[in-house]
């Protein structure tokens, strides 16, 4: 799940980036209301499942962030994340389009808990449950399952294996997996991407005889629709 953090902290939005990767989010990060805004609307790293913003920013106000967001259109789920704690404040947000509110400061899993409550609402079009054949996903409750067996992933594996389910049938390149599991600015080494097929495949594919997780020859990865 990919996720776009509006904070001017430089400091807390690094810190609270670095948080969310370990829960399996990957996280863009701006620093201003003007560039917020065009993350959230013309970025090529678009298409965010929920954006986390701050009130108080550079250039435009996260108030005018969310009221100009809604203005296009653009219904991504917004979580206002602010120091401003008083009643007008929180109905201002809500009132300009804001789907829920947290105060500095907060508890990380209050926010991590808000935000996938907030993602599995703000798209409806998405299963609750991500399903290949008898190989079962619960972003909610963070388990993958094959048939009765639970099976234990780490939130790397978890991040690389919900992105596949969610695009099963096509084939996804280097390039896309690391933009939507790692983040588009990773220098590394992108043969990281068939260490981390290999240990997913250790874990739903071999133990099964199955093959879910297809390499495509000069193309990418391709997750089996049926399972495998």
């Amino acid at each position: 799940m990919r996720l776009l953090l509006v904070d001017d902290e430089v400091g807390l939005a690094e810190t609270i980036r670095d948080g969310l990767r370990t829960e399996g989010f990957t996280t863009d990060l701006e620093f201003n209301g003007v560039d917020g805004l065009w993350a959230a609307t013309e970025s090529p790293n678009g298409a965010y499942d929920a954006i986390v913003l701050d009130i108080m920013l550079p250039g435009l106000s996260g108030y005018e962030v969310c009221r100009q967001l809604r203005q296009r259109d653009v219904w991504t789920p917004v979580l206002m994340l602010t120091a401003k704690d008083g009643d007008h404040d929180e109905a201002d947000g809500l009132d300009l389009g804001a789907d829920d509110y947290l105060t500095k400061p907060f508890s990380f899993v209050v926010l991590v808990a808000r935000l996938r409550a907030l993602i599995r609402r703000g798209a409806p079009q998405r299963p609750v449950v991500l399903s290949a054949g008898d190989l079962r996903l619960d972003p909610a409750r963070r388990r993958v399952t094959r048939g009765d067996d639970e099976i234990s992933v780490t939130p790397r594996e978890f991040a690389l294996l919900e992105f596949m389910m969610r695009n099963a049938g096509d084939v996804l390149t280097k390039t896309a997996i690391i933009e939507n599991v790692w983040d588009a600015a990773f220098d590394g080494d992108p043969n990281i991407i068939e260490v981390y097929v290999g240990y997913i495949r250790k874990k739903i594919d071999h133990p099964y005889g199955r093959s879910a997780i297809r390499t495509v020859r000069g193309a990418g990865y391709r997750m089996d629709p049926d399972g495998g």
